[in-house]
């Protein structure tokens, strides 16, 4: 059914259908009728960061930025899901138009801009937590905050959503707020991480319980740039790292009607560049600290290639928009499958 549906969904207008579909699956996990909806998922238990995870496939940030539908996308099945990006204060994003489907690449341009309302409020949508699986989220640095500011914002959010979170994803790589990826660069990383440590110690001596932290990475650094981010990041001693936000590159979609937007480009035409990064951040990671790979999963087969690329996680969003909650059990299947044939 879902192929009719999504047909429905896309004569709207790219966020009208995000929000209709969230609505619906909000109503439909309240009302019980999510388990009749895409595929049972099976349990494929997997150990990261210090956390049990039901499954290995999880949902991406940005899907769900203000907490307000995890709990009945969680219902769909997904062993994890990440809300946000959140910021200290509420703020509208870019102006409208600012999403764009590129539905003959399976792919999505956004330019949201970290559109939320703000870190309180998502901290109480947050206490009506009915979701079961792991539940992270993801920090980010209000447009108005100058950059060698930020490291004020996110300690304030992380400090804000640590007793709430499984997990805490800084996002130091969208490239929809001015100057935000150069906190990858150089000796910013080091001082931004060794701040965010520090608070992560204190607060887990101050509520008695750690909650890891992991950093998203952008898919556009050079190879030199993303070893040079994982000697920081295994230097830090951070506990996770996520493998890749959108791309500035706009390679492959150069002749589709929007394929000139400004933003990040997502799904599809994502996947080859974010699965080499990931390559490259395993070979320089050395097993050190896990990877979430994200980017470009449109089947079972492209999640299980994150797997074989060095990733203990995954997450979908663009796939899952296009595939609908089938994608989910696919992608755990094939997972499941290629870490059976290869053995221990």
């Amino acid at each position: 059914m879902y192929p009719l549906l999504r047909q429905l969904l896309f004569a709207l207008p790219p966020e009208t259908a995000h929000q209709v579909s969230l609505d619906a699956v909000a109503a439909g996990e309240r009302l019980g009728l999510t388990r009749f909806i895409g595929d049972k998922v099976p349990n494929h238990t997997v150990a990261v960061m210090g956390l049990d995870f039901p499954n290995p496939v999880g949902l991406s940030a940005g899907l769900d930025k203000n907490g307000d539908f995890f709990n009945g996308l969680g219902s769909l099945g997904f062993g994890f899901i990440e809300i946000g990006t959140v910021t200290p204060r509420a703020q509208p994003g870019n102006p409208k138009p600012r999403m764009f489907r590129l539905p003959e690449h399976h792919g999505i341009i956004n330019r949201l801009g970290f559109n939320n309302l703000g870190v309180d409020y998502l901290v109480e949508r947050v206490k009506r937590r009915r979701y079961s699986g792991v539940l992270g989220i993801n920090i980010g640095k209000n447009l108005a905050t100058p950059v060698d500011k930020a490291m004020d914002d996110y300690l304030l959010g992380m400090r804000r959503v640590y007793a709430h979170a499984d997990y805490i994803a800084v996002n130091i790589s969208s490239p929809n707020t001015p100057g935000l990826r150069d906190l990858q660069q150089g000796g910013n990383l080091a001082v931004l991480l060794g701040g965010l440590r520090r608070e992560q110690e204190r607060l887990a001596d101050q509520q008695g319980h750690r909650v890891p932290l992991a950093v998203k990475i952008a898919p556009d650094l050079t190879n030199p740039e993303i070893e040079d981010v994982a000697k920081t990041l295994v230097e830090q001693r951070v506990d996770g790292v996520i493998a890749t936000n959108t791309t500035v590159s706009r390679a492959g979609v150069a002749d589709s009607r929007y394929g000139a937007e400004a933003g990040g480009l997502s799904g599809a035409p994502l996947l080859d560049l974010a699965t080499e990064r990931l390559e490259v951040l395993s070979r320089a990671i050395d097993g050190a600290i896990p990877i979430i790979g994200v980017g470009g999963i449109c089947s079972g087969e492209d999640a299980a290639e994150k797997i074989k690329a060095g990733a203990s996680l995954v997450q979908i969003y663009t796939g899952f928009i296009y595939r609908g909650p089938r994608l989910i059990r696919e992608a755990v299947d094939a997972i499941a499958s290629s870490l059976r044939f290869e053995g221990p």
